[in-house]
């Protein structure tokens, strides 16, 4: 990735924030940013998110007709769209909740002409719902991620036969509690299925 701020090129990171040589750290998205891949473009995007208070989804790309490749990627808020009618009889007792508010938070990256790298070309940061709190932010679908060492302790742990609930009560005691393992007991038999 390439942060270019008052001419400064040199960069460092730290947990997906550039760093300039000035000591400035650049964690929000602007228009102009440079990445060298999608993938590090959605982590950046997804830890603003979690500085921030929401969660974010992959919307339309767009491929080249020539290479086959990505041209533009479009990531939005997760309560971009709104929510189609309720197919179910209008005397329900327990209504669906309403989750989509069809905000306009979005962040677009198209490659550039010139460099042939991702660069952001539009960036919304206004929503139109309440931002979750720290204490709640585990609990968003793009930020609850297990990583490779929890992987590799899920793992072990289901070689031992211990069962999931068991496992995920152990990892939120050596986290210092549920709230800070970094997922959910749903993202534990999901990977649990995977590896099935």
């Amino acid at each position: 990735m390439e942060v270019v701020l008052n001419n400064i090129e040199d960069t460092t990171y730290i947990e997906n924030a550039p760093i300039t040589r000035a000591g400035i750290v650049e964690w929000k998205p602007r228009i102009g940013m440079k990445f060298e891949t999608e993938e590090e473009a959605y982590d950046f995007y997804n830890s603003y998110a979690g500085r921030v208070g929401f969660s974010i989804r992959k919307e339309y790309f767009n491929k080249s007709k020539k290479t086959g490749k990505l041209s533009s990627r479009l990531l939005t808020c997760c309560k971009e769209a709104f929510r189609g009618d309720d197919i179910r009889d209008s005397n329900t007792k327990t209504p669906k909740a309403e989750t989509q508010t069809g905000c306009l938070a979005r962040i677009l990256i198209q490659v550039s002409k010139y460099t042939h790298k991702l660069e952001v070309t539009k960036f919304v940061e206004s929503h139109n719902h309440p931002l979750m709190i720290d204490e709640c932010m585990h609990m968003l679908p793009s930020q609850r991620i297990i990583s490779r060492v929890q992987a590799i302790d899920l793992d072990l742990a289901f070689d031992s036969r211990i069962s999931p609930r068991n496992s995920y009560e152990l990892m939120g005691r050596q986290a210092g509690g549920k709230e800070s393992v970094g997922y959910m007991k749903l993202d534990l038999l999901n990977h649990i299925r995977a590896r099935r």
